[in-house]
């Protein structure tokens, strides 16, 4: 049986199709545990904020004032909370798309009691872009983002010139960035990419540029795994100018 052909595309949809953004995750569906789900419903209205295409007073979302950290893509929000426990004068804001993550995340906020965390599910790029005004971060935490490892994918990789340039002008003077990955290629990449970057500056002097696991970061039992297998994990941190 023959197939009929497609219309072709016209000039505006082709011009449509070049200027979608590419994106660096892809959204999978994720079962939702028991308590995920209930975390979600019983926490969610107090601490996930909406998406919004508008300025986010940050001080009347955590309530009060202090030095906040965003974090993109927090995973299953294991670290984030044990980081946000460990810190609590100052405030994190936590991004992830995947809703088994948040529920996760959440989840843990209720087990341990936190207060200083607010969670955005939505596409960090946007976020960004949108809803955090300039210098208003102490700091960003992009811990273990995808590594998009075929070449062909690594178009998608996050941490690219125009993505690290809009994120260092939310970061306030003398704030820092602080990236990890286990794949060393994108290690390099992301060494090249900060120290092209005029506003910030390698925390590490001398060796190769990157730094030792600040204490605050803990090990994931993932990379835990990986390092008694010899895997190499790096941590860049460098300081915004």
């Amino acid at each position: 049986m023959e197939h009929e052909q497609a219309p072709a595309a016209t000039t505006a949809e082709t011009e449509e199709f070049k200027q979608r953004k590419i994106r660096s995750f892809v959204l999978r569906q994720g079962h939702l545990s028991t308590g995920q789900a209930r975390a979600l419903e019983e926490l969610g209205p107090q601490f996930c904020i909406d998406y919004s295409p508008n300025l986010l007073d940050l001080d009347a979302a955590f309530g009060r004032r202090a030095p906040r950290v965003l974090e993109i893509g927090f995973g299953m929000g294991t670290a984030t909370a044990e980081i946000a426990a460990q810190r609590p004068d100052t405030d994190f804001l936590g991004v992830e798309v995947h809703t088994p993550g948040v529920g996760s995340l959440l989840k843990l906020i209720g087990e341990q009691s936190l207060t200083n965390l607010r969670i955005v599910q939505h596409d960090a790029v946007e976020v960004l872009e949108n809803m955090l005004q300039p210098d208003s971060l102490a700091g960003v935490h992009i811990f273990f983002p995808d590594p998009w490892h075929k070449s062909r994918h690594n178009k998608r990789r996050l941490i690219k010139p125009e993505f690290v340039q809009q994120l260092v002008t939310r970061i306030q003077s003398g704030g820092y960035l602080h990236l990890a990955t286990d794949w060393e290629d994108y290690a390099v990449q992301m060494l090249t990419v900060l120290s092209a970057e005029p506003s910030l500056v390698n925390t590490v002097t001398g060796s190769e540029g990157y730094a030792e696991r600040p204490d605050y970061r803990p090990l994931t039992k993932f990379e835990n795994r990986g390092i008694k297998l010899g895997h190499g994990v790096w941590d860049l941190v460098f300081q915004k100018k």
